[in-house]
């Protein structure tokens, strides 16, 4: 297990925490919001950098597989990959590998993580154009056949203030999550994000908030 794995994996690292709990409510929450539309397949995206995406990413994750659904992480953010470092793997192969071969497509390179119900699929080899990638007709095809192989597909996507590349996955997957930073994330670019899920017509499901503070009377609950 690297150093960065345990950092960022507060789900393990210490599953009593409140923000552990936290994730278990919100897979609770998405359970109920897709009710009426299954989910299967779910985007988690930010308006901005920086705003704790990728790091929900895993940890969502982690709670799924301990919840005991089959769960892959694909890493989509071709500039900026972390998925990788987050659980400390090799990046040689990817998501890219399942657009350039054939023969990626007929075995994925999902890579386990030592967690049981969790695979990594991380972004491989970086693309000279990467919305040109994911713009391409054969994502449809990446994403059926990962939803194929497992209960929840997670796609960790780009910022989509920063490129174009999360409202092209956006209109292929069950819905959407937004990651918001509490005192962080600027309102207007809040608002331009959902403008922009809305004009590929995504289902966006939520929204997650970081860094919010914890009261007081819950930090002594949990000590």
């Amino acid at each position: 297990m690297s150093s960065s794995f345990a950092i960022n994996l507060i789900t393990l690292t210490d599953p009593r925490s409140p923000v552990s709990e936290a994730y278990r409510a919100l897979c609770t929450n998405l359970t109920f919001a897709s009710l009426d539309r299954p989910l299967g397949t779910l985007l988690i995206t930010s308006a901005g950098a920086e705003e704790g995406k990728s790091t929900n990413v895993a940890n969502l994750a982690v709670t799924l597989a301990e919840r005991e659904t089959r769960t892959i992480v694909v890493d989509c953010d071709l500039r900026h990959p972390v998925q990788h470092q987050i659980f400390g793997l090799s990046n040689e192969r990817g998501l890219t590998s399942l657009f350039l071969d054939e023969a990626a497509r007929a075995d994925p390179p999902l890579q386990q993580v030592g967690v049981e119900n969790l695979w990594v699929l991380p972004s491989g080899p970086p693309p000279l154009i990467p919305s040109q990638l994911l713009g391409s007709r054969r994502l449809r095809e990446v994403v059926v056949l990962l939803r194929q192989r497992a209960d929840m597909v997670l796609f960790d996507a780009p910022p989509l203030m920063a490129v174009p590349d999360a409202s092209m996955l956006a209109p292929h997957v069950d819905g959407v999550l937004l990651v918001v930073s509490a005192g962080r994330t600027k309102r207007e670019h809040l608002r331009r994000a959902q403008q922009r899920l809305d004009r590929v017509q995504a289902h966006l499901v939520g929204a997650i908030v970081n860094d919010v503070p914890l009261d007081a009377r819950l930090r002594r609950y949990y000590g």
